[in-house]
């Protein structure tokens, strides 16, 4: 072999060296450092599940103690219109649910009456033939403040895929949006209307908005007050009830054409003549928080949407509240309910989470049990700990730096050695 191959051999073992990838043999590199390595005797396994079974019980006490000093009291007023008389009548015990931080469920009794043919002003416009649904109520104990109030309806479904996407997000944030557009984009067939030859674009659009929740609920009234007054208003607002990041989600109109855009079906009771005008224009979107609330729609069937919260504690008493009843369950076969609450560490009442953990406790304690007895009928022997491979010291040809180990080593700790 000439000297001009050997030098290219050379070369090209030198690049060889060079652009090597073979890491350092060191316990770091070569993924030999100490690790514990638990072994599940029986006896470890008892004890771990015991003391799941403990922590778990401990959570789920917890979580249900947290539960229990909520107090919430429930005012189904669904058939308010169909049975409810003139005068007071007690509300059917099943339609209303209580429950009190120290009582437990203690029986609430309510009366209700309903006053049809009402005149009722929304934004400076009157509507009439309305019916007002009037429910008295007591409060057993004092609801500390916060005081949340929500509507809670029953088989709504809101998940509906169709549903969901019937909503078109450039026109509630104001961006101009052709009618086309509109037509061909999920709002349909609640995107556009064509009224005597003229085709005008529903705002907004879509089946969440016409399906808003449009009852109106009244703030509570505490009866019986002693003093100059005979009853004193229990002010709640309803303003922070949505979220900031969905608030930003929505726009107001600048400089709406009230020849191109009308309110949705089931908002147009609200305007004179159905349409939109300088004296009564389309809402302020963006400052609608029921509106902005509905719009986040809910995953189940039985869903609570915020109405307002009160920050001054509702004291033990008397109430009447007013309700206009707008919003028709019966074409959904569902039920609607007013919903006055406080919050505890965790939010609402809720003992379901509670309840799991509990399970999950017994579910560890009773296979704890289980090993016991197995480990008792039918024990099994267990081998010699210190014949497994990361219980042994590693070779002294595996500790020197670059030499190739001539044993067992502790990477090789999952039981599949040769």
């Amino acid at each position: 072999m000439d000297s001009s191959q050997e030098s290219t051999h050379e070369q090209s073992t030198g690049e060889e060296k060079k652009t090597s990838r073979r890491p350092a043999n060191t316990a770091f590199r070569q993924q030999r450092l100490k690790a514990w390595q638990p072994i599940l005797t029986p006896k470890n396994v008892i004890w771990i599940f015991f003391v799941l079974g403990v922590f778990a019980a401990i959570v789920g006490g917890l979580l249900i103690y947290a539960s229990r000093m909520v107090s919430s009291l429930q005012l189904d007023y669904t058939d308010c219109g169909a049975q409810a008389g003139s005068a007071w009548t007690v509300m059917p015990a099943d339609l209303v649910k209580s429950s009190w931080r120290n009582n437990g469920s203690a029986t609430v009794t309510a009366q209700w009456m309903k006053t049809e043919n009402q005149t009722i002003t929304y934004n400076g416009f009157d509507v009439p033939n309305r019916t007002t649904c009037s429910i008295q109520f007591e409060i057993l104990q004092n609801m500390s403040a916060p005081v949340r109030a929500y509507y809670r309806l029953d088989n709504f479904y809101q998940n509906h895929r169709r549903y969901v996407q019937s909503f078109n997000a450039d026109q509630l944030l104001a961006k101009n949006v052709s009618t086309n557009t509109l037509e061909n984009s999920n709002c349909a067939p609640l995107a556009t209307e064509d009224i005597d030859g003229t085709t005008y674009q529903i705002y907004p659009c879509g089946l969440i908005a016409n399906s808003l929740f449009n009852d109106t609920i009244g703030q509570p009234l505490q009866l019986g007050v002693t003093g100059s007054n005979a009853s004193r208003t229990y002010n709640w607002s309803e303003t922070g009830i949505a979220w900031e990041s969905d608030m930003d989600l929505y726009e107001p109109l600048k400089d709406p054409n009230f020849d191109l855009i009308i309110p949705p079906p089931n908002w147009r009771g609200r305007y004179p003549d159905g349409r939109y005008t300088k004296e009564f224009q389309p809402p302020n979107l963006k400052e609608d928080e029921h509106f902005i609330s509905w719009m986040r729609t809910a995953a189940l069937p039985s869903f609570f949407k915020p109405w307002a919260f009160g920050n001054e504690t509702l004291v033990a008493g008397t109430y009447s509240i007013d309700i206009v009843d707008n919003f028709n369950m019966t074409e959904y076969k569902g039920r609607k309910s007013l919903v006055i609450t406080t919050t505890g560490p965790l939010g609402g009442k809720n003992d379901l989470p509670g309840i799991l953990w509990l399970a999950l406790a017994g579910f560890f304690i009773v296979m704890s049990l289980v090993f016991v007895v197995g480990n008792f009928v039918r024990p099994r022997k267990l081998g010699d700990h210190t014949l497994l491979s990361w219980n042994k010291e590693p070779s002294s040809a595996s500790k020197g730096k670059g030499k190739a180990p001539t044993g067992p080593t502790i990477g090789m700790s999952t039981g599949r050695d040769l």
